[in-house]
């Protein structure tokens, strides 16, 4: 089983570029579990046919030891697997907490050993890395990471940051920093701003994910491109990042065969 984790400071197409991924890879024959770990809950919303799902913190409320897996695991498009996190009530108790206790709760059910996903993706606010939102990369939950960036300033500054906590964790054996997926905003040279800032990280730009207006309008209609838009160019731009995200973590396969195995 594959654990990825993808940060990317709020706002920055993480979820859409996240949610995406997983439509893409499951069109390829894998199956796919999104694990949304934003308290605005929206990770997968664009799989969910624009449909918001109740959150693990939700049920977890309102159901307490009665809570099951259907109550918190729902299938979306291409058989996607989807989960939110969720959080607390805005200026209440702790985000980072609620991603802890959601974590908790899933494994406690036997989230993966259920359903038994080939390919589990975390979908991580990475405005602060730390507490719950390190929970990912410091409990050893994803294995991977790659943080989607622009190449605008604070975009870059976070995922800095992102990077710096990736290599404080993997001194203690936990996840490896993959590379920076660049979600283009068509800022004047923002490949070689991006180019160089990598450098700087010491990482390297793994995919770039063009501007396009097929992806809002795949939005807007509550999906992602394979589902909205059938003859959208972005879809051989997903595809392309699956086939990197996989092939990259080929790498990982051969060092650990038994934790990640097809």
């Amino acid at each position: 089983m594959r654990k990825i984790a993808i940060y990317g400071k709020g706002g920055i197409g993480k979820s859409t570029t996240t949610s995406n991924l997983s439509a893409a890879l499951s069109g390829m024959g894998y199956k796919v579990m999104q694990i949304g770990c934003d308290p605005k809950a929206d990770s997968t919303k664009t799989i969910m046919g624009g449909r918001r799902i109740p959150t693990v913190l939700e049920q977890l409320k309102a159901k307490g030891d009665e809570l099951k897996l259907e109550d918190i695991v729902f299938e979306g498009f291409g058989g996607v697997l989807c989960v939110e996190s969720g959080g607390p009530t805005p200026g209440i108790g702790c985000a980072g907490r609620g991603i802890i206790s959601a974590f908790e709760k899933l494994e406690e059910l036997n989230a993966f050993g259920v359903y038994q996903p080939d390919v589990v993706i975390y979908d991580v606010l990475g405005d602060v890395v730390c507490g719950g939102f390190a929970m990912p990369i410091r409990e050893g939950y994803a294995r991977e990471v790659f943080i989607v960036s622009s190449g605008e300033m604070m975009a870059l500054y976070a995922a800095n940051n992102i990077a710096q906590a990736i290599r404080n964790f993997g001194k203690r054996g936990y996840a490896k920093l993959s590379g920076l997926i660049l979600n283009a905003k068509n800022i004047e040279r923002e490949q070689e701003i991006v180019q160089q800032a990598v450098e700087e990280i010491g990482t390297q730009v793994v995919a770039y994910i063009p501007r396009s207006a097929d992806i809002q309008t795949a939005e807007a209609g509550g999906g992602t491109v394979f589902e909205q838009l059938s003859s959208s160019p972005m879809h051989g731009v997903y595809r392309k990042l699956a086939d990197c995200v996989l092939s990259m973590s080929q790498d990982i396969v051969e060092e650990s065969p038994e934790e990640y195995v097809f």
